[in-house]
């Protein structure tokens, strides 16, 4: 199934020249046939989510666009007048088309992009160095004052018990700081062999990068707070990809103070 090439080409010229007073971004847009797979199942009556779980493509986030008659000039008008800032989106890099009648149906979207396991030592100082930007500062968290707090280090035992916890999420699309063998993140740090005086642990889903990641607990008033108390010293972290989990990528942080 391919997509109209006349219509690619109108969205990529988009891209490339810009509307409505907005300057052009790159690269194009490249064609995917599972989003055309996923258009023309939405015209059959999917949603769009559904649509593009059942032509196998899992999407950052997307964009479903209708139009209703008109050739490509007047396909291109319209996009231009009422989606320039979507197909101007950089974030989107694939295209889906599919075209009945004198309906069009345009699905952009971001491809689900993790961090590959081999990156995890980066990607574990790069969420430190997020933290501790945030540690520097004075912080509201909900209804809660937090004073700048010192910075903390990583640990490997609490990375290696993250870890283990994400994988486990993954694996059973299990979303919860109670591990489904009853245990606590108190237990797991123990388990892992970390004597603890004081333990925090934040969890999160369906992020994939370490700035969205921190940004989302620094969003939540109780993730914050684990952020910014005073009492922690040591950090570690960890994620899990299972692309057929519910999230598709799984992170777990842990905070700690050794006794």
């Amino acid at each position: 199934m391919s997509a109209s090439p006349d219509v690619l080409n109108a969205l990529n010229s988009i891209r490339a020249n810009g509307c409505s007073g907005r300057p052009g971004v790159g690269p194009p847009l490249r064609e995917n046939t599972q989003l055309s797979d996923a258009a023309k199942r939405t015209a059959a009556g999917l949603g769009l989510s559904d649509a593009l779980a059942a032509a196998g493509y899992r999407a950052n986030h997307s964009l479903i666009i209708r139009i209703s008659g008109g050739g490509t000039q007047a396909v291109t008008s319209f996009l231009s007048r009422e989606y320039c800032a979507h197909v101007l989106e950089a974030a989107y890099t694939d295209i889906g088309v599919h075209q009945q009648l004198r309906e069009t149906r345009i699905i952009l979207a971001a491809p689900f992009m993790t961090p590959p396991a081999e990156a995890a030592g980066a990607v574990a100082i790069r969420v430190l160095q997020l933290v501790n930007q945030a540690r520097e500062r004075a912080r509201i968290c909900g209804s809660d004052r937090f004073a700048a707090a010192q910075p903390l280090t990583l640990n490997d035992t609490l990375s290696r018990a993250a870890l283990a916890h994400a994988a486990d999420m993954a694996q059973y699309s299990h979303f919860s700081h109670e591990g489904r063998d009853g245990s606590s993140p108190a237990d797991r740090m123990s388990r892992a062999g970390y004597n603890w005086k004081a333990v925090g642990e934040n969890i999160a889903a369906g992020q994939t990068t370490p700035e969205s990641v921190v940004d989302g607990w620094l969003k939540s008033p109780h993730h914050c707070a684990n952020v910014m108390a005073p009492q922690f010293r040591e950090m570690g972290i960890g994620y899990y990809v299972n692309r057929t989990s519910q999230a598709g990528i799984y992170w777990v942080q842990l905070f700690g103070a050794r006794r």
